[in-house]
């Protein structure tokens, strides 16, 4: 590789990395935003799903070599990815193909050598398996696949099996994809158990999500309620919509008899109509998007994260403490952490163990700020975001990736 010019870079990811306002647009954005730092040619393809996100497509093609972001209609897709019954194929893979954008990847590797191909979510990893490239890296993060097992467990007979064919079709093409690229990237301790478990004999690295210290920095107490409990996410995706919806049926009323002034803010765009019934809730408020979170976290003496169908690393957990919240959250949206200080996060396992740390911190203000500024202390000294990309300048150095001077 030739250290003086640029590196050509295919960046690959399910939506446009733009704006960082939900989890895997915050990770697939530093990650970009690091390439593009390093002076890296970055050509970026994905799906926009809003209105909105072309206005993220020009904020990126500024910087970016080539932009490519067809639209993807969720709804329509489903309809789409049912071509996965007669292929035999995972319905991920036909729900995210697209003809356009594998023809501009395949326009991409004709027109010179391909430094990098750096694919985030196995879906995506169809347009890049035969594409050249000097090295080549799949962040899975967490296998997409356990998620739809973990459906499977939950739900009826007509979902056991379609979910539970879809988790052991997209574990195949996992399998398939981690032993055809050179680096294999997961989010945490936990899923590099998994992953040596479902796919042994690849071994893969750690790359864990960091969090943006400066952005999640508390203005104050100003605007704190004592009896405030907030969560944050975007209420359309599932695992979140589950973890509210059971926080609110198991534990609210509790929390509200006890304490009859409490409040639950819950923060987020996109709530489905499960989520906005919750409004109708005593004391509950569902504010849909927001332009920014921190106020809301602000406003609030506990975060919660209750979730139940959860891996990886919880960039809700990581946000709340950073502002120096006291967080109660499931051993399901806390296992990615690892070993956390004693003092800084209260793990509740079920209805009671969750009521019960709630109260706490409603009860104790100020033990529950002792607990989050504790919390502030551990993730800004462990979790920046410029720690973790510090790993992944060492990774691309092992695949021989280096960057003009």
């Amino acid at each position: 590789m030739n250290p003086t010019r640029p590196i050509r870079v295919v960046f690959l990811c399910q939506r446009v990395p733009w704006p960082p306002d939900r989890g895997d647009r915050i990770t697939t954005w530093h990650f970009l935003q690091h390439l593009l730092q390093r002076g890296a040619d970055v050509f970026v393809g994905c799906f926009a799903e809003e209105e909105r996100d072309a206005e993220g497509v020009a904020f990126l093609a500024k910087n970016c070599r080539e932009v490519v972001a067809p639209f993807l209609s969720r709804k329509s897709r489903k309809l789409t990815s049912l071509r996965g019954l007669l292929t035999g194929e995972a319905l991920t893979l036909p729900f995210f193909r697209d003809r356009g954008l594998a023809a501009a990847v395949a326009r991409q590797a004709a027109a010179g050598p391909i430094d990098l191909v750096h694919v985030y979510s196995s879906s995506m990893a169809q347009y890049a398996l035969d594409v050249p490239a000097r090295a080549k890296v799949m962040q899975f993060a967490e296998l997409d696949s356990d998620k739809w097992r973990q459906y499977a467990a939950t739900s009826g007979p007509l979902g056991r099996w379609i979910y539970g064919r879809e988790a052991r079709r997209l574990l195949a093409f996992e399998d398939r994809v981690a032993r055809a690229f050179p680096c294999s990237a997961v989010v945490s301790e936990v899923e590099r158990e998994l992953f040596r478990e479902r796919i042994p004999g690849v071994e893969p690295v750690v790359l864990p999500n960091g969090v943006d210290t400066d952005h999640f920095t508390s203005a104050g107490d100003a605007d704190r309620h004592a009896h405030t409990a907030v969560f944050t996410g975007v209420m359309d995706y599932e695992p979140n919509v589950d973890g509210v919806c059971w926080f609110a049926d198991a534990c609210w009323p509790t929390l509200r008899a006890r304490f009859p002034d409490a409040r639950l803010l819950v923060v987020g765009s996109k709530p489905v109509p499960r989520v906005q019934a919750l409004a109708q809730r005593p004391g509950i408020t569902v504010t849909g998007r927001v332009p920014t979170t921190p106020p809301f976290f602000d406003r609030a003496a506990v975060a919660i994260a209750p979730l139940r169908l959860a891996r990886g690393v919880q960039n809700k957990v990581l946000e709340a403490m950073s502002m120096g919240l006291s967080v109660v959250s499931s051993p399901q949206a806390a296992q990615g952490l690892g070993d956390v200080p004693a003092g800084t996060l209260t793990i509740a396992d079920g209805a009671e163990a969750t009521i019960a740390g709630v109260a706490a911190a409603f009860a104790d203000p100020t033990h529950a700020r002792r607990m989050g500024r504790a919390a502030g202390e551990w993730v800004r000294r462990e979790w920046r975001w410029q720690r973790m990309l510090e790993r992944y300048d060492d990774v691309l150095a092992r695949l021989g990736v280096t960057f003009a001077r």
